[in-house]
């Protein structure tokens, strides 16, 4: 029995009755493509804020205002894509979604070109727009694609493929984008130092132009694509009565629970380059840290293959708890400590972490019946965490330290461990 996966899901919204087991495996293989690309396109976000930060000569905070942009779309754009979907059906909200992230991804060359750092966020905000309409078509796809019990793992599974991503994500940034950074002479002229910080901002043209294309080939392919069709959601009754998503406690509680989550991840994630280069840490140059944050998302996606299968036995929400109080002693010794042990400790979290997000998302979705939709878009809403906290530890990094500073995540895994053993049970 897999716990509390069955209540991980919508069990109300199948997949159309005709369709074949078969149509269902041949369309999540296709989804885990965007699974991966949106998880290298976030990670990438890790490789811009120290490149960046060295580009325009900006203070941690300043930094942060990456995130604020790139999850800030998130809350701007997560409800009426959650209306768009449901107008024009997942398939066709994942081929938009796909077309405005490659444009979003060709506004780097300009903002390159001109070295203009609003243009940077511009563009990021744009990609974010179409990341946000791709998490809100395909998670819950997922989550309707095959048996209402085995959701969480489904949902698991795919999310390892957004941490293939998230893995690969930080070897592509170094190679092409950190490694390409130069250092001006001692003695170079004002002049000698802008051409160097403009080639410097450059670096991100190729990286960029390329993720343009493929996006562009994945929205060609999904719209030739046949997926199997889901029934209309409005036809079926919720868990209870009610007007609005908002009316279910577990639901709120879980945006909650995906707020905080994704604010401590991406908190933890910006600072890892900077943090690994500090000389009481690591002291290793910014491409070399870069290669070392492959090993938090490639915990990550162990983790998720791993929980993928042992989450069809043991209860999801226990689960959850027990990998946030692993996060919390990990932060814990990092706090305390230096060198090595700090570094690792830091480094450690992705494997922990990897369960946390579609855990947290499937258990919110529950029972919640024709306001699935609704209860998609409101938990990507809560992503917008993502934006706040990494701001917020920024200005912690700034007057603190950015060691100390790592203790602003423990208070959001304290709060998933609560909604992990109670918050997330239906009322």
């Amino acid at each position: 029995m897999a716990g509390s996966a069955t209540s991980s899901a919508p069990t109300s919204v199948r997949a159309s009755a005709h369709q074949g087991q078969g149509n269902y495996q041949f369309a999540l293989i296709a989804l885990t493509s965007l699974f991966f690309m949106w998880g290298f396109i976030t990670c990438l976000n890790d490789i811009l804020v120290p490149h960046l930060k060295s580009v325009f000569q900006l203070n941690y905070t300043q930094a942060m205002l990456i995130q604020l942009c790139f999850f800030g779309a998130y809350f701007v754009v997560s409800l009426p894509a959650g209306a768009l979907v449901k107008r024009i059906t997942y398939k066709w909200g994942i081929v938009v979604g796909l077309a405005i992230a490659a444009v979003g991804c060709a506004l780097f060359i300009p903002a390159a070109s001109h070295r203009v750092y609003a243009l940077f966020l511009g563009a990021l905000f744009v990609l974010a727009t179409g990341i946000t309409i791709l998490q809100v078509a395909a998670n819950p796809y997922v989550t309707v694609l095959g048996p209402p019990d085995t959701a969480a793992s489904r949902l698991n599974l795919t999310q390892a493929f957004n941490s293939l991503g998230t893995t690969i994500a930080p070897y592509f940034g170094a190679m092409l984008i950190l490694s390409a950074a130069t250092v001006a002479a001692a003695n170079a002229t004002p002049e000698q130092i802008d051409a160097t910080r403009l080639a410097e901002a450059g670096a991100v043209k190729f990286p960029y132009l390329l993720l343009a294309a493929a996006f562009l080939v994945l929205a060609a392919v999904f719209a030739a694509l046949k997926l199997p069709e889901v029934e209309d959601e409005e036809t079926i009754e919720p868990m209870r009565g009610g007007g609005s998503a908002w009316q279910y406690r577990h639901l709120v509680l879980g945006a909650v629970g995906i707020f905080l989550y994704v604010g401590a991840e991406v908190s933890v994630g910006s600072f890892l380059v900077n943090f690994l280069s500090q000389p009481d840490i690591a002291h290793l140059s910014e491409a070399d840290a870069a290669h070392y944050v492959s090993y938090f998302w490639g915990g990550a996606m162990i983790g998720r293959f791993v929980g993928s299968l042992i989450m069809r036995h043991i209860d999801d929400g226990k689960a959850l708890a027990f990998n946030a109080g692993a996060v919390i002693i990990l932060l814990v010794i990092t706090v305390l400590t230096t060198g090595h042990a700090a570094m690792w400790s830091v480094l450690a979290i992705g494997l922990f972490n990897s369960i946390m997000f579609p855990t947290i998302f499937s258990l919110a979705l529950h029972g919640l019946g024709k306001y699935t939709s609704q209860g998609s878009g409101i938990l990507c809403l809560a992503i917008v965490g993502g934006a706040v906290l990494p701001v917020i530890q920024g200005g912690l990094a700034d007057t603190i330290g950015i060691h100390l500073a790592f203790l602003m995540p423990i208070i959001c895994y304290l709060y998933i461990a609560f909604y992990g053993l109670k918050g997330h049970k239906p009322a």
